[in-house]
């Protein structure tokens, strides 16, 4: 990362001007709008009143030890599989550790990867050595503070969605990917935990929603058991927002497998 490859991403929240590198870890627009980044890779361009809350790093620990026991490597290879391989700038949207990203950027030795989160401790995990890859603190709820058809791709892994503004920073023909959950996915772990659930048919009503911005090309069903070995059914209830309600339902045994369940979404910008 260096301030000339964040701004090269970003345009400014207040004016929505392109932001370039105005010295040393300063972004700064035309407006003479300036914003701090900082010497871990990434910058925060939230409102400065901001309440909003991320993950914390206890859930993004739990996070990691999944990822990294190789418990999801099946969705991780759908995603490069689908991924298109001629990308060379993908946007992840709500990163989580990076995971998904790197994965994506081990196969493409030339892309660059911007990796947003609303939760910095998440971003600062996504950058960590990785030179490729850019950091954004940033609500995908509110406008993005990211520049009109900046990427190729973006990535959406059981995060939160901004339709409007993915189709306005993907390119023509851009490809936005997401992960989304099926319905009976970690199912055995709902009985007295405090997971989600997930409603029924959640691929199609989301392609419903995307329509007619974005046409759905490929739907790759990924579907396994997974052995809960060493702790993991702990590190899957943690790792998600059901972290912040732990204790609140009824223990039951650990079962000694859950069903992983997703669907892999593959859209075009229109």
């Amino acid at each position: 990362m260096s301030t000339h490859t964040l701004a090269a991403w970003l345009r400014c929240p207040i004016c929505s001007s392109p932001l370039s590198a105005k010295d040393d870890f300063v972004l700064g627009c035309n407006e003479d709008h300036r914003f701090d980044a900082n010497k871990r890779g990434y910058i925060s361009l939230l409102p400065t009143r901001s309440r909003l809350v991320g993950d914390d790093e206890a859930m993004l620990a739990h996070r990691a030890a999944v990822l990294d026991s190789g418990a999801y490597a099946p969705i991780t290879a759908a995603i490069g599989r689908v991924c298109p391989a001629e990308a060379m700038r993908v946007l992840d949207a709500g990163c989580g550790t990076g995971h998904y990203l790197r994965a994506v950027l081990a196969d493409r030795p030339e892309a660059r990867g911007l990796a947003m989160d609303l939760s910095p401790a998440a971003v600062r995990l996504a950058v960590r050595g990785e030179p490729r890859i850019d950091g954004l603190v940033a609500d995908t709820w509110n406008a993005l503070p990211i520049r009109d058809a900046v990427c190729e791709v973006v990535l959406n892994v059981f995060a939160p969605r901004n339709v409007v503004d993915f189709h306005r920073l993907l390119r023509v023909a851009g490809v936005l990917l997401v992960v989304v959950p099926q319905p009976d996915h970690l199912n055995e772990l709902r009985s007295g935990s405090a997971l989600l659930d997930v409603p029924a048919d959640k691929a199609e009503t989301l392609t419903e929603q995307l329509r007619p911005s974005f046409t759905l090309e490929h739907r790759e069903p990924v579907r396994y058991e997974l052995p809960l070995t060493g702790g993991l059914a702990h590190h899957l209830v943690a790792m998600g927002p059901a972290a912040r309600h732990a204790g609140s339902g009824r223990r039951q045994a650990t079962p000694e497998s859950a069903t992983v369940a997703v669907d892999v979404l593959c859209f075009v910008r229109g």
